[in-house]
């Protein structure tokens, strides 16, 4: 990303809280700023979501606007702080690790059905995940029952023990792909199983 350096720049810090992680917060976050030029970082910490977001006053205030009227389906903003900061003057915007304090509010979405895009992967037998259970991408899957602590990231969830493989892992890690950043993300090779078992009566 282009820095913004040589054009009038503002920094501001606000601070969410509500339903915003285990929902596809962070990446849509991440989206927006880029789809403004902005620079920064939006993490998740004990209580919610902390977005620093840095560029003109003009893409600032649309990006604002965005986090209300574009948010991801499953998230709930129950409170939205704006503090104005001093520019750093960097030149990206990153999703940068989770914070914890000492008091936890963040709030966790509950689990969710299988959204229409999973299904279609769930039911189609060219797909990587056909007929695999566990399916699930940033709009959908398990959520509250997976979870340990907060900050919500895969480390603490029951899925820390099973790494992602290769292609999970470039799917969590590309912007473009709809399980960026999906903590959950898995698939048949490096996923939970399940298994049928029948025993002679």
């Amino acid at each position: 990303m282009s820095s913004v350096i040589g054009s009038k720049i503002e920094r501001r810090r606000i601070i969410i809280q509500g339903i915003v992680q285990g929902v596809g917060f962070r990446p849509f976050v991440y989206g927006q700023a880029l789809h403004r030029n902005l620079v920064g970082f939006v993490l998740n910490d004990s209580a919610g979501v902390t977005i620093e977001v840095e560029g003109s006053p003009d893409a600032l205030d649309g990006f604002q606007r965005a986090l209300r009227e574009k948010a991801p389906p499953l998230a709930r903003i129950d409170s939205l702080i704006i503090e104005p900061v001093e520019p750093c003057y960097e030149t990206a915007f990153i999703i940068a690790h989770s914070q914890a304090g000492s008091e936890r509010h963040a709030l966790i979405s509950p689990d969710t059905a299988t959204c229409d895009d999973c299904l279609r992967e769930l039911f189609d037998p060219a797909d990587r995940r056909y007929h695999y259970p566990f399916i699930n991408c940033t709009n959908c899957g398990p959520r509250f029952t997976i979870v340990k602590d907060v900050p919500y990231d895969r480390d603490k969830t029951t899925m820390r023990i099973f790494p992602m493989c290769p292609a999970c892992q470039a799917e969590y890690e590309d912007p473009l792909n709809r399980r960026f950043h999906a903590q959950p993300n898995a698939c048949p090779t490096c996923g939970p199983q399940t298994h049928f078992i029948t025993f002679p009566v």
